[in-house]
């Protein structure tokens, strides 16, 4: 068997290298892991006509690039939203998909108490920019979770995109078209990290949904220490190497 092709999109914060370069140094030389950077941040605003279809338009052209007809897909929060975007319009282009707590997953189906968390994440819209990181990180993880402080010293550069990246997903989650039965017809094996300390009626929600929609081929592991700030793929990622490497092969391609 040749070498494991793998893209890797990552959340709406740090830039792929630094979310993934863990992860990847533990996949070993049998994994050709691309980490790729969301479109959303290819300028110093997010592309005017920005969607998560700007997303997959970037993933595919990655492929073409590299010859890859076929490949193994990684999401993680808004970059996992991306990723089912993608499963469900080029399903066909997939070994399989791979969903590090996607920070949304359609409009349908949602339970009461995942409705009355989306009222607040639409509140955040109102806040003055210092109040806006922590107040949204806040909202994805249980209650007794202490987060930890900014670290010292000025911000990266990159990071005065972050607020108006995040309030772009926050928008388009509202509008996009993510069609559950297209995800439904996926026939090809998806795995769900979930952090034991994230917001249950969020990233709980989510995979409880999706094990429905992607049933019987749906494996969902549980990193009871971890949570959606301090994910698996930068503080575990052996384990989650492990997972994933017994994933991909399972899947074959």
């Amino acid at each position: 068997m040749g070498q494991i092709r793998a893209i890797l999109l990552p959340g709406s914060v740090l830039p792929a290298q630094a979310a993934y370069g863990a992860l990847i140094a533990a996949l070993g030389p049998d994994v050709q892991a691309i980490t790729k950077d969301l479109e959303l941040y290819s300028g110093d605003e997010p592309p005017a006509g920005w969607s998560l279809d700007t997303e997959i338009d970037g993933v595919l052209r990655e492929a073409h690039a590299r010859g890859w007809e076929t490949f193994h897909l990684v999401g993680y929060s808004g970059g996992g939203a991306a990723a089912l975007a993608f499963a469900a319009k080029h399903p066909d282009r997939l070994l399989s998909l791979a969903l590090l707590e996607p920070a949304w997953a359609g409009n349908w189906d949602w339970t009461p108490a995942h409705a009355e968390l989306w009222k607040k994440y639409d509140q955040l819209e109102t806040l003055p920019p210092e109040q806006f990181m922590p107040a949204f990180m806040r909202l994805g993880v249980r209650p007794d979770v202490v987060l930890p402080p900014p670290p010292p010293g000025p911000p990266p550069p990159w990071m005065a995109k972050r607020p108006a990246g995040i309030e772009a997903f926050l928008r388009i989650f509202k509008t996009y078209d993510l069609d559950r039965a297209r995800l439904a017809a996926f026939r090809q094996p998806v795995f769900f990290a979930l952090g034991g300390l994230s917001n249950p009626d969020d990233y709980g929600e989510i995979a409880s949904r999706l094990s429905r929609v992607f049933f019987p081929d749906f494996h969902l592991e549980v990193f009871p220490k971890r949570h959606h700030f301090d994910p698996p793929h930068r503080i575990e990622p052996e384990r989650l190497a492990e997972l994933l490497l017994r994933h991909w092969r399972q899947a074959g391609g």
